[in-house]
């Protein structure tokens, strides 16, 4: 009842004999205070704690492997992404009133749309007016999905050259610098909540996502092994085409590993860790959580398979071996020399995952 009737909930899943909720519990109940004060109407916003030894079903339900750990309820649908910034009650404050900003920027000619930032995913409403229930539906889209996409309206004289009257129409603009994908317009029900959603969130999650170092953590967290294209920050055509033969030829992986882009120079560590620098841009390696492996050669990436046979060569344990012995001999039998020390170079985005001076992680070992 409370996650249903409630704009936003923030809740902490904490647990009485972990140290680092014990630290995070007066603060929490501070920001509580002064979320109150800044939305005093019921219905708004509410911050509430689940004690995780005593409600194992709702720690369960919300997959907690790590104490404390702070999630967002928005119009009684969890966000996927947590809460992982500064913990006082100043900056918990400061998130939630960014949480409840307006998450649509309204538009008043078409040629505003002309100056949208090319980089960012968006999705643009064509409506009559403000208070059309299709419109009301895009909005609780919008405020649950505006973590991932950008989101733009125009209603009336601003938007009537896009859509007959009283057809409201719903667009993905996708973020052409850095992909080859095209314009594509919504033909579900713009009155059902989830079928837009559900629309929407395919469009704006991609299938290759950017790694920074403010993401870093949540996507380590996922537990999935990173095949990574690390670029010039400059060189969008490698970004575009890599994107392409991903999703041409290894759609069927998305569920075993993440395809991320990196900035080569803000990510120079895990170059340098592979022997490489700026110099040697673009270049794709795995990065599996226990060692790092580097694809030979970039512009194999456009040879059909190559790139799926590296994942291959992953699973089976085929880069591990070719590090330590060479190249696997034509027979099945492999010559293992017991004296070799090397070994390929340990991973250096498990050090971006969770970190033990900040929560208790569970027994589950998701890296």
């Amino acid at each position: 009842m409370t996650l249903a009737s409630n704009e936003l909930v923030f809740l902490n899943f904490y647990a009485e004999w972990c140290r680092f909720s014990n630290l995070l519990a007066p603060i929490f109940n501070e920001a509580a205070d002064k979320v109150r004060e800044a939305f005093p109407d019921a219905g708004k916003v509410v911050l509430g704690k689940v004690d995780c030894d005593k409600e194992t079903a709702i720690a369960s339900r919300f997959h907690i492997t790590k104490y404390p750990t702070l999630k967002i309820v928005r119009n009684g649908q969890l966000s996927k992404r947590e809460y992982r910034g500064q913990r006082s009650a100043d900056a918990f404050l400061e998130f939630v009133k960014k949480q409840l900003e307006d998450p649509i920027k309204e538009f008043h000619s078409l040629k505003d749309l002309e100056t949208l930032d090319s980089k960012k995913r968006i999705i643009i409403g064509y409506f009559d007016r403000r208070d059309q229930p299709e419109y009301d539906t895009f909005r609780k889209v919008a405020s649950n999905l505006k973590d991932e996409c950008q989101f733009h309206v125009g209603f009336g004289e601003a938007a009537q050259a896009m859509h007959p009257p009283g057809h409201p129409i719903i667009v993905f603009r996708p973020d052409v610098a850095l992909t080859h994908e095209n314009d594509e317009t919504y033909n579900g029900s713009l009155k059902n909540f989830d079928e837009l959603k559900i629309w929407i969130q395919e469009k704006c999650v991609p299938l290759v996502r950017e790694i920074t170092f403010e993401n870093a953590e949540e996507l380590t967290e996922e537990g999935l092994p990173f095949l990574i294209l690390f670029h010039h920050p400059d060189d969008t055509n490698s970004i575009k085409d890599y994107k392409a033969i991903i999703e041409q030829q290894l759609m069927d992986e998305k569920q075993n590993v993440n395809f991320l882009t990196a900035d080569g120079k803000r990510f120079a560590h895990p170059l340098h860790h592979l022997g490489k620098s700026e110099e040697d841009l673009p270049i794709i390696a795995i990065d599996s959580f226990r060692h790092m492996y580097l694809f030979p050669n970039f512009k194999d990436m456009y040879q059909p398979g190559k790139l799926k046979q590296f994942l291959q060569d992953l699973y089976n344990g085929k880069l591990h071996r070719e590090f330590h012995y060479g190249p696997d001999p034509v027979t099945n039998e492999i010559q293992v020399d017991v004296n070799s020390n090397t070994s390929p170079p340990e991973s250096t985005f498990k050090k971006l995952g969770p970190s033990k001076n900040r929560y208790t992680l569970l027994t589950k070992d998701e890296l």
